[in-house]
C-alpha cells in the first residue's frame, strides 16, 4: 500500500496547474481525464482525482492524507484539514455585489439576503463583523438571484467584473477573501512520506521563483556585484584563467532579473548567463 494517498482536482483550471507542479515535482500524472486513480510505485504515492470541494473533506476525516484545493473550498468545507502552503495558482477575489448605486458600505447587509455558493465563508464573514443577514445557499452562477428575487445582494467570485455588470451589478465593501490554490494536509501530520513529498513541491515553487545567474567580473569588483547578488546561502565564487577576474555563480529572483543584469553590466561583468532552475531542495 501507497505511504501517502494525495487527492488532486479533476478538472478545471485546478487541476491543469495541480497536475504541472506534481509533473515537475518528479510524480507521474493520469494521460487519460476519466482516471480517477493513479498509483506512483516509484515514488510510494496514490493519487484520486476528485471535485475539488470534496478534496477538503476527504483530508478533513484522514482518509486521504494530502490534498490540493483552493483556500476558499477549505474554509468553506468547514473541515478538519489546514493549510500547509500556497501554490500560487488559481488566484481569486470574493467580494459582495449588488444593484449598480444601491449599496456602498458592509452595514447595509444587515437583514439582507445574500445568495452565494459559499455560505460558509460568508457567515464566518458577516459573524466577525457582527452583521446579521440571511445567507442564501445558492450552486453555480448567482449573478441572476437578484433579479429573480431569490436574493438582494450576492457573494461570489470577482475577477474582471465583467460578468456583473452585464447584469447591472457592482462590487461594494471589503473583499471577504483573497483565494488561491493550497496544499492541505490533515492537522499533525508529520510523516517522513508528507515531509518528502512538501519539500519536492517547495522546490519547485522556489524554482518558478528564481533563476541561475553566472557572470564574470574583475576581482576589484566582485563585493559590489555580490551586493546586487547575495544569492540563497551566498554566491559561488571561482577563479578565472583570466588574471584578476572571478566567477560568479548565485540564484536570484526571476522577477527584476533582467534589470539585475543591466546594473551587473554596468558594474563590468561580462558573460553573464541567465538558467531556469527545475527543481531545488534548500
Amino acid at each position: 500500500m501507497p505511504s501517502l494517498k494525495i487527492a488532486i482536482p479533476n478538472k478545471g483550471a485546478l487541476s491543469a496547474a495541480a497536475t504541472d507542479i506534481l509533473k515537475e515535482s518528479g510524480y507521474r500524472q493520469r494521460t487519460d481525464s476519466k482516471e480517477l486513480r493513479l498509483v506512483d510505485a516509484e515514488n510510494d504515492v496514490e493519487f484520486f482525482y476528485l471535485r475539488p470541494r470534496d478534496i477538503a473533506l476527504y483530508v478533513g476525516e484522514g482518509t486521504l492524507d494530502v490534498g490540493i484545493t483552493g483556500r476558499d473550498l477549505l474554509l468553506d468545507s468547514g473541515a478538519k484539514a489546514e493549510e500547509v502552503m500556497p501554490l500560487e495558482f488559481g488566484r481569486s477575489t470574493f467580494r459582495f455585489a449588488g444593484p449598480q448605486g444601491a449599496y456602498d458600505d458592509l452595514a447595509q447587509l444587515a437583514g439582507k439576503r445574500i445568495a452565494t455558493s459559499y455560505t460558509g465563508i460568508v457567515q464566518t464573514f458577516l459573524d466577525s463583523r457582527g452583521i446579521e443577514a440571511q445567507v442564501v445557499r445558492l450552486d453555480g452562477a448567482v449573478e441572476t438571484s437578484i433579479q429573480l428575487g431569490v436574493a438582494d445582494v450576492i457573494a461570489d467570485v470577482v475577477e474582471t467584473g465583467t460578468t456583473l455588470r452585464q447584469a447591472g451589478l457592482e462590487v461594494f465593501g471589503d473583499a471577504i477573501l483573497q483565494s488561491e490554490a493550497v496544499l492541505i494536509t490533515r492537522a499533525g501530520n508529520g510523516s517522513p512520506a508528507f515531509d518528502v513529498f512538501k519539500r519536492r513541491v517547495e522546490g519547485v515553487m522556489v524554482a518558478r521563483g528564481y533563476v541561475m545567474m553566472d557572470y564574470d567580473i574583475e576581482e576589484s569588483r566582485v563585493s559590489a556585484a555580490v551586493a546586487l547578488t547575495p544569492g540563497l546561502e551566498g554566491p559561488t565564487v571561482s577563479p578565472l584563467r583570466r588574471e584578476g577576474w572571478v566567477a560568479v555563480r548565485a540564484m536570484v529572483p526571476r522577477a527584476g532579473s533582467q534589470r539585475l543584469m543591466d546594473e551587473l553590466y554596468d558594474l563590468g561583468a561580462r558573460a553573464i548567463l541567465l538558467t531556469d532552475i527545475h527543481a531545488c531542495r534548500l
